[in-house]
C-alpha cells in the first residue's frame, strides 16, 4: 500500500539513481558499435524493464526475498554484482520517462509499482554491500567493498604470484583481453558481460581487484546455442592483485580507473573461480599450481577465441531486428540471474521483447535512437526533465531534473490508478532456445535447473551463518559458530583450519609458504 513516508523512499531512491546515472554518463567513456543500434536497442530494452520488471520482480519473490539475494550476491559472480545492481532501478525508470515524454503514462501511474521496484532496489543493494554499509558506488566515493573479510583472506591467500614476462602473467593477460573481448561480442557490443568490484588493500603497495565475467557458455542467450558449447563455465571470476597502483575509482557500471594505469607489469599475482545458482560459494579453477593456472588460461583463450570467431560469423547474418532483439534483450535481463536463484526462471519471462514495447520499435531508428538517448541521458533537455528555473541539478546547475518524481497526490488516488497488464507472449525474430544450460553442477534442462535452483541453499547461508558479518566477527571473534563460518570458508586453502582472528600479514605469510 502506497503512503507518505514509502512515496519518500521513492522519490529519494529516483534522485539518488537519477544523479549517479547522470555522473556516469558524462564522466565515463562512451562506445559506439559500427554493427549494433545500440542507442535504438537501448531505449527498446528499457520499455521492455517498465513493462515487465514489477511483475517479474514479484514473482522472483514468491521464492526469494530481494535482501536473500543480495546476500547470496556476496557468495558469487555472475550478473550480480554493481553494474547490475545500478541497472536494475536505471532501466526501469528510463522507461518510465520515455512514456511520461510520449504522452502515454502520467508521472502518478504505476506508482505502487514504482515504490515496489525502489523497494526492492534498495533492500538488495543494503544486503548485498551490508559490509561497507553503502548503497551503492557512488555514496561510497565510487569503490564496491562488499565482500567480508574472510572471502578476502581466502582470495588474498589463494592469489598465484606472477610477474611481467613469466608464463602466468603472460597467459592471464592474454586471457583477458580474449575473454573481454568475446564478453563485449556476446552482450551485443557492450559493457554487460563483465564487472569489477574492490579495491581491497593488500599491503605494501598492493590492492585486490576483483572481475566478474558472465554468460560465456551455452545458457540464457539463444545466439549462444550451437557457438559456446566448447566452453565449460558459464561465469568465471578472477582475482587479481596489482602492485605499484591504486584504484581509485571503482564506480556503479563496474569499471575502474587507476594511478597509474593497470598494465601487464603491474599484474602480481591472479586466481580463477566459477560460480553461479548451483555452486556453494567460488569454485577454484585450475588454481593448483602457477603452472596448472597459467596452462587453465591458455586452454580456455583457446576455446574463447573459437567461440568468438563462430559468434562473429552468425551475427554477419543477423537481420537489424534481429540485432535489435539481442541487444535489447542483453540489456533488459541483466537481473535474470535473480530468477535462476529463485529457481523461477522462464524464457519468455527474460529473453523476448514484450509486445508492449515492441509497438515503439519502428520509431527507434538510428537517427531516433541516438538523438532521443543523447537528450534523455546525457543533455537532460526532454521536456518531462524541466523543473522551475530556481533549482539547479547536481553536477551541471541547470533547473533539470535527471527522472521525475512521482507526485505525492497519488497518494490520494489509491487503488484508481491505472495497472500495467499482466505479461503476455513476447516476441522474437531468433531461433528458439534449445533447452540446454551450462551451469557448475552439468548441463542440464531448464526445468532441471530450476528444480535444483529452487531446493538449493548455499551452506554459508544456513540460519547459523547468514547474520555473522564482519563486525560480529570483529567483536565474538572466539564465538564457536564465527570460528566455524571462517573455517568454513577457508577448506581446501593456504590458510585451512585458520579460522577466524587471521591478519592480513598472517595471510601474506600462508600465501608465500604456499607459492
Amino acid at each position: 500500500m502506497l503512503d507518505y513516508v514509502r512515496l519518500l523512499e521513492t522519490n529519494n531512491a529516483i534522485q539518488t539513481i537519477g544523479d549517479d546515472t547522470y555522473w556516469l554518463c558524462v564522466t565515463r567513456t562512451v562506445q559506439e558499435s559500427k554493427l549494433f543500434p545500440v542507442p535504438s536497442y537501448m531505449l527498446l530494452s528499457y520499455l521492455c524493464c517498465f513493462y515487465r520488471y514489477p511483475e517479474l520482480l514479484r514473482k522472483v519473490e514468491t521464492r526469494l526475498k530481494a535482501e536473500e539475494i543480495g546476500d547470496r550476491a556476496r557468495l558469487m559472480g555472475g550478473k550480480l554484482g554493481n553494474l547490475s545492481g545500478w541497472s536494475m532501478p536505471t532501466f526501469y525508470l528510463l522507461g518510465r520517462e520515455m512514456l511520461i515524454n510520449f504522452g502515454m503514462l502520467g508521472p502518478e501511474d504505476a506508482a505502487e509499482d514504482v515504490a515496489y521496484v525502489m523497494d526492492f532496489w534498495r533492500r538488495f543493494k543494503l544486503a548485498q554491500q551490508r559490509e561497507d554499509g553503502h548503497l551503492n558506488a557512488r555514496e561510497f566515493g565510487q569503490r564496491v567493498q562488499h565482500l567480508p573479510e574472510r572471502r578476502i583472506q581466502r582470495f588474498h591467500a589463494e592469489l598465484q604470484p606472477c610477474q611481467a614476462g613469466d608464463r602466468l602473467n603472460a597467459a592471464a593477460q592474454t586471457f583477458l583481453a580474449t575473454i573481454s573481448q568475446y564478453g563485449f561480442l556476446v552482450s551485443c557490443e557492450s559493457r554487460c558481460a563483465l564487472n569489477n568490484s574492490g579495491p581491497y588493500n593488500l599491503g605494501d603497495g598492493r590492492e585486490m581487484i576483483i572481475r566478474d565475467f558472465s554468460d560465456l557458455a551455452e545458457g540464457d542467450y539463444p545466439w549462444l546455442d550451437g557457438v559456446a558449447g566448447d566452453i565449460p563455465f558459464s561465469n568465471l571470476t578472477v582475482t587479481m592483485e596489482a602492485t605499484g597502483g591504486h584504484f581509485y575509482l571503482v564506480d556503479d557500471w563496474g569499471s575502474f580507473e587507476s594511478r597509474p594505469e593497470f598494465t601487464a607489469d603491474k599484474l602480481t599475482g591472479v586466481g580463477l573461480y566459477t560460480s553461479d545458482a548451483l555452486s556453494d560459494g567460488f569454485v577454484p579453477v585450475g588454481m593448483g599450481s602457477a603452472e596448472e593456472l597459467a596452462s587453465t588460461f591458455e586452454d580456455l583463450t583457446e576455446r574463447l577465441r573459437k567461440a568468438t570467431v563462430e559468434l562473429w560469423k552468425r551475427m554477419a547474418g543477423w537481420s537489424r531486428d534481429q540485432m535489435m532483439d539481442a541487444g535489447a534483450i542483453v540489456y533488459f535481463s541483466m537481473i535474470k540471474d535473480f530468477a535462476h536463484l529463485a529457481g523461477v526462471y522462464d524464457v519468455n519471462d527474460w529473453m523476448t521483447i514484450d509486445a508492449r514495447a515492441d509497438r515503439f520499435r519502428g520509431l527507434f531508428n538510428d537517427e531516433f535512437g541516438r538523438d532521443f538517448l543523447g537528450e534523455m541521458v546525457g543533455l537532460v533537455s526532454l521536456p518531462t526533465q524541466q523543473i522551475h528555473h530556481y533549482a539547479m541539478m547536481q553536477h551541471n546547475n541547470n533547473p533539470v531534473r535527471y527522472i521525475s518524481h512521482v507526485p505525492y497526490r497519488a497518494i490520494e488516488r489509491g487503488d484508481d490508478v491505472p495497472r500495467l497488464a499482466p505479461i503476455a507472449p513476447g516476441i522474437s525474430h531468433h531461433d528458439p532456445k534449445q533447452d540446454a544450460y551450462t551451469t557448475s553442477a552439468g548441463r542440464m534442462t531448464l526445468a532441471e535447473y530450476n528444480a535444483q535452483a529452487a531446493e538449493f541453499r548455499p551452506t554459508q547461508m544456513a540460519n547459523a551463518y547468514r547474520f555473522i558479518c564482519d563486525t560480529t566477527a570483529k567483536y565474538a571473534p572466539t564465538d564457536e559458530t564465527v570460528q566455524a563460518l571462517y573455517r568454513l570458508e577457508q577448506d581446501g586453502t593456504p590458510i585451512a583450519g585458520r579460522g577466524a582472528g587471521l591478519s592480513r600479514a598472517d595471510v601474506e605469510t600462508s600465501r608465500s609458504a604456499n607459492a
